[in-house]
């Protein structure tokens, strides 16, 4: 993502009347324009884009990952529990979504759930414990001995 939730420019309005094509109007200028999107900010934008996506197809892997940071950015906390639940289901071997698990479970307040799921993604091969130590999705687990234990600290 660009992290700008509109575009900055567009081509001239071209009911304007000069007599050039598009093309060559977007050559021409250029003007400052409202938001294309309505209301919506970028980051609701692509939540609202890859909802309807996930409609479309639920088990795509690709977009529950996608949309379940994108939820978890907003701040969506169960929403992004419930994508990484899910892609879990779909990925029941794969450490990487029961870390994500783990971080989204910590963000929302549920810190035995968060450390089972952490655990869980290191019997899996999940190997990064330096990255887990300063993950700031897991700064909530810091001072839990389970999770202290988990980093070998306990």
């Amino acid at each position: 993502m660009s992290g700008i939730d509109t575009p900055q420019f567009v081509p001239d309005d071209p009911n304007q009347g000069s007599g050039l094509g598009p093309r060559a109007k977007a050559a021409s200028g250029r003007r400052r324009l409202e938001p294309w999107f309505g209301k919506l900010g970028q980051l609701d934008f692509d939540i609202d884009f890859f909802e309807r996506l996930l409609a479309r197809k639920g088990d795509s892997i690709e977009v529950l990952r996608i949309l379940a940071e994108l939820v978890s950015k907003k701040g969506d906390l169960d929403r992004a529990v419930e994508l990484d639940a899910r892609l879990v289901e779909l990925l029941p071997e794969d450490f990487l979504a029961r870390y994500n698990l783990g971080c989204s479970l910590a963000r929302a307040g549920r810190p035995d759930d968060a450390i089972d799921a952490l655990s869980r993604a290191i019997l899996l091969g999940y190997d990064d414990l330096g990255h887990m130590e300063s993950d700031p999705d897991l700064e909530s687990l810091h001072t839990h001995p389970d999770f202290q234990a988990l980093l070998g600290d306990g």
